[in-house]
C-alpha cells in the first residue's frame, strides 16, 4: 500500500512538471533542459540521502547494482528525458504525454520476461483501464483544438511527425529504465543512494556531450529567464524521480508503472 501512495504521489509531480517544462521549451531548447536537470538532480538527491544516511550505501553496492542503476541514469534522464522535451516543444503536452504513456507496455513486456513478475487477470483489466485513458486524452483533444486555437488565436502547429517520432523514442528509454532500477535495488533504504549513482553517471554523460560544438553552442544561448524555468523544473522532477526510486524499491515494476499513467490528469 505504501507503495502504491508513493507512486501516485511521484505521477501527480511528473505532471506538473510536463506542465512547467512546456513554458520553458516554447523558447528554450530541450539540451538547456535536460543540462540544467542534471547537476540539480544530482545535488538534490546527494543532499537528501546525506541527511537521511543512506550516501554511505552507494559503496555497499554491488557492480552489477552499480551498472544497472547508471545504465537507468544514461537511459531515462539523458536519453528518453531529452526525446520527451523534444516531444513537447514539437506538438505540447496535450499530444506528446498520452503517447510517452505508453512506456508501460514496454516496462511490463520488460518487467516479465528478466524480472519474472507475475500478473493476473485483474491487474491485465486495470492496466487495460489505464492504457485507454491517454487514448481518450488525445481523441477530445483532436476534437478540440480547432474550436481552441481560433477562440485564443493560438500561432502554435504542432511539428507532428517530429512530436511523435520522439515521443516514442521517449517510450524505448522510459520504458526500459523502471526495470533496471528494479534490478539495481534491494529495499527502500537503497533507494535515494540508486538515485544518485543513477544521476552521477547521467552528469558524466552530459559532461561529455558538452565537449560537442552543438550542445555548447545550445546551452551558452540560454537566457536567464529559461534558467529559472529549468531550474525550477528539475527541482521537481528530482522530488518525482525520489518518490519513483522508493516505490520501485518497495513495488513491483508492474504495479508502480501503470500508476504512474495518472499524471495525464495532472
Amino acid at each position: 500500500m505504501i507503495g502504491i501512495l508513493i507512486a501516485l504521489l511521484s505521477a501527480t509531480t511528473f505532471g506538473i512538471n510536463h506542465a512547467m517544462i512546456r513554458r520553458g521549451v516554447i523558447s528554450g531548447t530541450a539540451t538547456q533542459a535536460v543540462v540544467v536537470s542534471m547537476p540539480v538532480g544530482l545535488a538534490f538527491f546527494s543532499i537528501v540521502a546525506l541527511l537521511t544516511g543512506q550516501l554511505g550505501v552507494v559503496a555497499q553496492f554491488s557492480p552489477f547494482a552499480l551498472l544497472m542503476l547508471a545504465a537507468a541514469g544514461i537511459v531515462h534522464f539523458v536519453f528518453g528525458r531529452y526525446c520527451a522535451y523534444r516531444a513537447i516543444a514539437a506538438m505540447g503536452v496535450n499530444l506528446a504525454t498520452p503517447v510517452t504513456q505508453w512506456s508501460l507496455l514496454v516496462s511490463l513486456v520488460l518487467a516479465l520476461v528478466f524480472l519474472t513478475e507475475q500478473v493476473d487477470a485483474i491487474k491485465l483489466a486495470g492496466i487495460g483501464l489505464i492504457l485507454a485513458g491517454p487514448a481518450l486524452v488525445v481523441a477530445r483533444f483532436k476534437r478540440r483544438r480547432p474550436a481552441t486555437a481560433a477562440a485564443s488565436g493560438s500561432a502554435f502547429k504542432p511539428r507532428l511527425v517530429e512530436g511523435y517520432t520522439f515521443a516514442l523514442l521517449a517510450c524505448l528509454g522510459w520504458g526500459s529504465s523502471p526495470v533496471l532500477v528494479r534490478a539495481g535495488l534491494d529495499g527502500p533504504g537503497q533507494a535515494l543512494a540508486g538515485g544518485v549513482v543513477s544521476y552521477a553517471a547521467a552528469t558524466v554523460v552530459i559532461a561529455l556531450l558538452m565537449l560537442i560544438p552543438g550542445p555548447r553552442h545550445d546551452l551558452a544561448s540560454m537566457t536567464t529567464r529559461h534558467l529559472r524555468w529549468f531550474s525550477g523544473t528539475s527541482i521537481i522532477t528530482a522530488v518525482s524521480q525520489m518518490l519513483l526510486y522508493l516505490a520501485m524499491a518497495i513495488a513491483p515494476v508492474i504495479v508502480v508503472q501503470p500508476l504512474l499513467r495518472f499524471q495525464t490528469l495532472a
